[in-house]
């Protein structure tokens, strides 16, 4: 109860502050400021809309075919427009409550397809954990390639960072794989003086599916391909950035080198906020200040590749969750019919076999 309280508090802060974001970026524009912005999102070309959405959707597809590759180990093969759907379901969840996603797909693929739920959490840390490798690969990159520019404000922000915390950043994640460790000795522990106790068990049984799951990355049967996926899916969400420059002239100059910015920077808006509500829009705008784009310039900028993305998570999101929730008790109707047919058939032919001896 207590969790799920703190839950509710955390989520209400965090949708709060971007709704907080929100108010304050609109209120604090001047009259000139806010004409600017009306100005840059009507004169927008909203035909180079479409390539971004078809970028956008393309990026997806890929995250799913990618998530079918770590499930192949397991022996898993999904189809993959279930895998797609919940995904969207995920982004869905996602951009209501922070992290809600991640379980929520793997609870409706494992419901769906018949797969146990623990491994395919250990697939989803896998491809988390893979991600996060890839970003900070790519903020080196681009902080390398625009030393100038970025190098600077990188440096000066994680001094912010540091500087407001108690500790320093490299101890919060000493301290979270030591806690990791922890939890896992002491299940080990406790498996041992309670070998019957079925919580305990439980316990177990579900870390060591996660275990399994993330073991997939070393049994990965299309290595090439798993990266081949993971480069276009940066690719795309690059390109939507770049392409999504050009439909606002005040941005059209920009190159792949503010692009690249921009990706590395406003991501981290998507973890501040619930489906970044408010802090994408500011992100991209203080980045976008580094190369002298005015602020309305960048406010409407932000806003306009925020709407495509979060509409696109609306739109397909809800349609895969009622076409999901739709078929899902037509598919559970079918197995349960295979299964009682199969177990009448087996019946049948014993019933059979046992008249035919009597009769012998």
């Amino acid at each position: 109860m207590r969790k799920r309280i703190f839950s509710i508090l955390q989520y209400i802060i965090f949708l709060g502050g971007g709704l907080a974001l929100v108010v304050w970026q609109l209120n604090s524009m001047t009259a000139r400021e806010a004409h600017e912005f009306r100005q840059a999102l009507t004169s927008a070309n909203y035909w180079l809309i479409i390539p971004v959405i078809a970028m956008s959707l393309m990026s997806h597809v890929s995250r799913s075919m990618r998530w079918k590759l770590l499930m192949e180990p397991l022996g898993y093969t999904p189809k993959l427009a279930n895998v797609f759907g919940v995904t969207m379901v995920g982004y869905l969840a996602n951009s209501a409550v922070p992290r809600l996603g991640e379980i929520l797909k793997c609870t409706m693929l494992a419901k769906r397809e018949q797969l146990k739920t623990d491994k395919l959490v250990g697939t989803i840390l896998v491809e988390r954990t893979f991600d996060f490798i890839c970003y900070i690969i790519f903020i080196v990159v681009t902080v390398l390639i625009q030393m100038k520019v970025v190098g600077n404000f990188a440096s000066n922000e994680l001094k912010k960072l540091s500087s407001g915390s108690v500790f320093p950043i490299w101890a919060k994640i000493s301290i979270f794989i030591l806690g990791v460790f922890l939890i896992i000795y002491c299940v080990k522990y406790l498996l041992k003086q309670h070998p019957d106790n079925k919580i305990i068990l439980s316990i177990n049984n579900f870390f060591k599916g996660i275990g399994d799951g993330f073991s997939t990355i070393r049994n990965l049967k299309h290595r090439t391909m798993f990266l081949v996926h993971t480069v276009f899916i940066w690719s795309m969400y690059l390109l939507q950035i770049y392409v999504g420059f050009y439909a606002i002239g005040g941005t059209a100059h920009l190159g792949l080198n503010a692009a690249c910015s921009v990706l590395a920077l406003a991501t981290l808006a998507m973890i501040a906020t619930p489906g970044g509500i408010g802090s994408f829009p500011f992100f991209v705008m203080k980045t976008l200040a580094l190369y002298e784009i005015s602020e309305p310039m960048g406010k409407a900028f932000g806003w306009l590749i925020w709407g495509v993305s979060t509409g696109i998570i609306l739109v397909v999101g809800l349609t895969a969750l009622i076409i999901l929730l739709s078929t899902q008790k037509n598919t559970i109707h079918e197995i349960h019919k295979s299964d009682t047919g199969k177990d009448i058939h087996d019946g049948g032919a014993a019933a059979g076999t046992e008249t035919l001896e009597t009769e012998k």
